[in-house]
């Protein structure tokens, strides 16, 4: 059998693109990573592997935790991990969720082609970053209440369609239809919805980004036609989560667990992994919470997309109707969700599957697919660099097996924010992409030096692996055309 030792960590090979760290010690199960080798060399560079191992510890994990091919180090628990835990007898931690709940993608198609564009991308670009807000703080598309925010966090997308900002078909194009039953937005701080009330329909800072981008590549011809998709199309992909308000709502959770279960604490190799048993009134705070959360997340991207549309209207004289901008799909991509799934011995247990920087991949017929694409599968969006392509995937057959349907979220870095500000110059990140045809603005130099191309993995690999294990297929790649960043 092949290993591949990274320091203190050995792993070892079960099939190809399959790694296994064996269960030991106080180890509640075993850990997966899911790479080729060029891409485990980058993982095992950082503490991802560690925090993939640490990860085993909490209680309730059932059959393997799994690490994406775009894994990278965490806030306890890595980027790309996924765990499914038993709600019965396990725990839900805030840190395998992270601190943006429901940071996201959605894909907004359009009947317009590059050469529509071309010529236009300068004044497209300013007029996106002239109306979408961005960067860090407060100021949205609305300036709500917070009777605003608690109907969002209470409602979701449907407030968003009582107030004029969606379509019905919008809803039907969203993971969930947009709607966390189980919110609850009582358990929501009051400091917490203070930040978002200010906060409705923004970017942010940091990765989050909106991307006009065209399609380049089609691969499986029925599915791309079921998602309406077909080579030289313009599409607008846009990325962002619950702002401060879900932030803040970590941090409340994170503390008040650390307090409360400090027994479970002294249990686990890393604070960072805090989590609340399955069962005690945090643990059902939480997740009421969390709900809440993934909702204002929801409607942030709406009314974000919401904007997009008025703004193509402008620049390209037509109704957003006549050029066609419907959502292809809205998924999620900082999540726990109560699911169903096969454990050890093919029993079928009720999880908390916790995705941090990991997509949904449910296959065709998975009774939770949208009508439009139960017969093709999921819709899966995973963004590259600025200077790369991004892929749309469809739920993989392999995926409810090997990662209790997951598959990877994006590239994944390789470089911290600190380092990538060392090494790039945002000016010249900025012509370098010019050189391309790629149009860039931002609120700084420094947001295009931290997202430079150079920082992350190699997205086309990421995919293949996807691709290769069956948990995400591959049916179209993009290519930006220009970006606007926080």
């Amino acid at each position: 059998m092949t290993t591949y030792e990274a320091g203190d960590v050995t792993l070892h090979q079960i099939r190809e693109f399959v790694w296994e760290i064996p269960q030991e010690g106080d180890m509640r199960a075993p850990a997966r990573v899911l790479a080729s080798e060029a891409l485990l060399d980058e993982i095992s560079e950082d503490k991802t592997l560690q925090q993939l191992k640490n990860s085993t510890h909490l209680p309730g994990v059932r059959k393997y935790a799994v690490c994406m091919p775009d894994g990278h180090q965490g806030y306890g628990f890595p980027v790309g991990g996924v765990a499914g835990i038993d709600t019965e007898e396990g725990c839900i931690s805030p840190g395998a969720v992270g601190y943006d709940i429901n940071c996201g993608v959605r894909m907004m198609k359009t009947n317009l082609s590059y050469d529509d564009v071309q010529g236009r991308e300068e004044e497209l670009v300013d007029s996106l970053f002239a109306n979408i807000p961005s960067g860090l703080g407060g100021g949205g598309v609305v300036e709500g209440d917070i009777d605003a925010v608690e109907a969002i966090l209470d409602r979701g997308m449907e407030w968003a369609l009582e107030e004029g900002y969606a379509v019905e078909e919008d809803l039907a194009h969203c993971e969930d239809e947009g709607v966390r039953p189980e919110s609850d937005p009582s358990k929501v701080s009051q400091k917490a919805k203070d930040r978002g009330k200010n906060q409705i329909g923004s970017l942010g800072s940091g990765n989050h980004f909106l991307e006009v981008q065209r399609v380049t590549d089609t691969y499986l011809d029925d599915v791309a036609d079921a998602y309406g998709l077909a080579e030289d199309q313009i599409v607008v992909l846009i990325h962002c989560g619950s702002r401060g308000l879900g932030h803040q709502v970590c941090t409340d959770y994170l503390r008040s667990i650390e307090k409360a279960h400090s027994g479970l604490l002294d249990q686990l190799p890393d604070k960072e992994l805090a989590a609340a048993p399955a069962g005690s009134q945090l643990a059902e705070d939480y997740y009421g919470a969390m709900g809440a959360c993934i909702n204002f997340a929801w409607v942030n991207r709406q009314l974000i997309m919401h904007r997009t549309r008025k703004v193509f209207e402008r620049v390209f004289g037509s109704d957003w109707e006549t050029l066609g901008m419907d959502l292809l799909y809205d998924v999620a991509h900082n999540i726990a969700k109560k699911e169903t799934h096969e454990v050890e011995g093919g029993e079928e247990r009720e999880l908390y599957v916790h995705r941090k920087g990991a997509t949904r991949a449910f296959p065709a017929g998975h009774p939770e697919v949208p009508g439009a694409y139960l017969d093709v599968g999921q819709p899966i969006i995973i963004p590259g660099s600025m200077g790369a392509g991004s892929y749309v995937l469809r739920g993989g057959e392999e995926s409810m097996d090997l990662t209790f349907g997951s598959t990877a979220h994006g590239a994944g870095r390789v470089m911290s924010r600190t380092q990538a500000k060392q090494d790039f110059w945002g000016g010249d990140v900025q012509d370098d992409l010019e050189q391309q045809h790629i149009y860039v603005k931002a609120q700084s130099g420094a947001t295009v030096a931290e997202e430079a191309p150079g920082v992350y993995k190699d997205v086309d690999e990421v995919v293949r692996v996807s691709d290769a294990l069956g948990i995400g297929d591959k049916v179209a790649r993009t290519f930006p055309v220009c970006n606007i960043k926080g």
